[in-house]
């Protein structure tokens, strides 16, 4: 059993994931690296081991209860326990009004943004009160989740569901010492944000780039958010300092969306 803390983190195969789960690595946790893709997961696996960290990986879906299950069970069969659970998966879905919104684009979207956080929880939750000594359960949040944007009005509402499952749990868990909070990032320079800007091309007439730099251009600091500026936030709420803390949904943006 390691005697370190123990951190899973699914869609941490690359981007945000990724960055976070290798700033909890360097703060000297045990690192349980999860995603669907398999040749990207088995590539940051082998990073990760060359640069010294305690690593393992499970390759699984979140939108499926089984697979979270099993990835919670993976990281205590290997580590011996759970100390936080990070529910960072997620995609962008499909881009355009909400007028032509597909009903297939609009399951899979539900599927991985709110089913797979409330299957994350599920599981991280059952295995934190069998230890019985608490834990921190953390989840992917958005802008989007605090406010509805245009041509994303699908993706809004799977976050603004985040939302609510996060102070939900947050209530529900509290009493088992597990506290339940989100990051709520703005506009990061990562594939996801790549994969929209070719998307509002279709819809806003837009070249290549112009969509981001539109949706960045209102930043208060003056820039895009990178991964790393995620993972600032996210290693405060993984550590003890963020104890006294459960239900809130934090804004990490540069300075968009006021609260």
């Amino acid at each position: 059993m390691s005697e370190k803390k123990v951190a899973v983190i699914t869609g941490s195969g690359q981007g945000i994931g990724k960055a976070l789960a290798e700033r909890l690595a360097n703060e000297e946790f045990t690192i349980v690296l999860s995603d669907i893709n398999e040749e990207i997961l088995t590539e940051t696996e082998n990073e990760f081991r060359k640069n010294g960290f305690e690593v393992t990986s499970f390759i699984g879906n979140v939108a499926k209860p089984e697979d979270q299950a099993a990835l919670v069970q993976h990281a205590v069969d290997t580590f011996g326990r759970l100390d936080v659970f990070i529910n960072n998966a997620g995609v962008e879905g499909q881009v355009g009004p909400l007028t032509s919104a597909d009903p297939k684009a609009v399951d899979f979207t539900l599927d991985v943004n709110v089913k797979g956080v409330i299957y994350g929880i599920q599981a991280a939750a059952n295995q934190m009160k069998k230890q019985g000594s608490g834990g921190k359960i953390i989840n992917a949040c958005s802008i989007a989740g605090q406010e509805g944007f245009e041509m994303l009005g699908v993706y809004s509402a799977s976050k603004f569901a985040v939302k609510g499952l996060t102070q939900t749990a947050a209530k529900e868990l509290a009493p088992f010492k597990i506290t339940v909070n989100s990051y709520c990032p703005g506009i990061v320079g990562t594939g996801m944000w790549e994969r929209l800007d070719e998307k509002m091309m279709e819809h806003m007439g837009t070249k290549k780039g112009e969509a981001f730099a539109k949706f960045t251009e209102g930043i208060a600091l003056g820039r895009s958010q990178t991964a790393e500026d995620v993972a600032n936030l996210v290693s405060f709420l993984a550590s003890s300092n963020s104890d006294y803390m459960t239900g809130q949904n934090i804004i990490t943006d540069g300075g968009m969306v006021f609260n």
